[in-house]
């Protein structure tokens, strides 16, 4: 995990030197956290997209929901809620699942408004979230389409974190059973409404510290323990 991290480094390196005057230069001209920094003294910023589809190179982000953790604490007071204005009329068997209709999303702010500010909160942080492919593809993805490079940055997924736990168990498993909320109940967590991008960040943000509290509950491991 070390050598993946040197690796995350040198890209970031790399790309800062490449990178336009703005907002994506100023997230990679700012260093990762250190993979031997114990999780509690790591900043962390949960995060969650809502998006049109799960193509990132066709569909867009919808809505963008992040909180802050730092020394296990989550940080109410730094939860971000934002609809994205994107182009086009939402299907309808996406609005019944993230209930953010045309008229809603057509008060939302512009992208690259709302990616700027994404990018200032990620700085400096490892970033969870909840299978990582849809925020890491569709965030890679918009910011090529704005700045015509994609960022890299340091992920924990809750996803992986818990697939590794159940590996462990003798008994079988249902995919169905890494799903966010179906882990939540298994840690007998409370039940949040699903698929708001504030309220699932919030969720992943809860999830993790209770699968960190059954992995480790006397010692804080390392960060580099942890990232995907």
């Amino acid at each position: 995990m070390l050598s993946q991290w040197f690796g995350y480094e040198a890209k970031r390196k790399r790309l800062l030197a490449k990178a336009p005057p703005g907002p994506l230069r100023d997230f990679l001209s700012v260093p990762f956290p250190d993979p031997k920094t114990p999780l509690n003294k790591t900043p962390i910023l949960a995060m969650d997209f809502e998006t049109t589809g799960l193509n990132a190179k066709t569909d867009q982000i919808l809505s963008v929901g992040h909180i802050c953790i730092d020394s296990f604490e989550i940080l109410l007071s730094s939860a971000y809620h934002q609809v994205i204005c994107t182009q086009g009329e939402l299907k309808e068997e996406g609005v019944i699942i993230h209930q953010i209709t045309d008229d809603t999303k057509s008060q939302g702010q512009k992208v690259e408004a709302v990616i700027e500010k994404l990018l200032y909160a990620m700085a400096g942080k490892a970033i969870l979230v909840h299978f990582s492919p849809i925020e890491k593809n569709f965030l890679q993805h918009t910011c090529k389409q704005l700045y015509g490079m994609a960022p890299i940055f340091p992920i924990i997924d809750t996803l992986m974190i818990a697939r590794k736990r159940l590996d462990q168990r003798t008994s079988l498993y249902s995919p169905n059973d890494l799903r966010l909320f179906n882990l939540r109940d298994s840690h007998k967590l409370p039940r949040y409404k699903a698929h708001n991008a504030l309220s699932d960040a919030l969720a992943t943000a809860e999830l993790f510290l209770a699968e960190i509290e059954y992995k480790q509950p006397k010692k804080s491991p390392p960060l580099k323990s942890v990232l995907s």
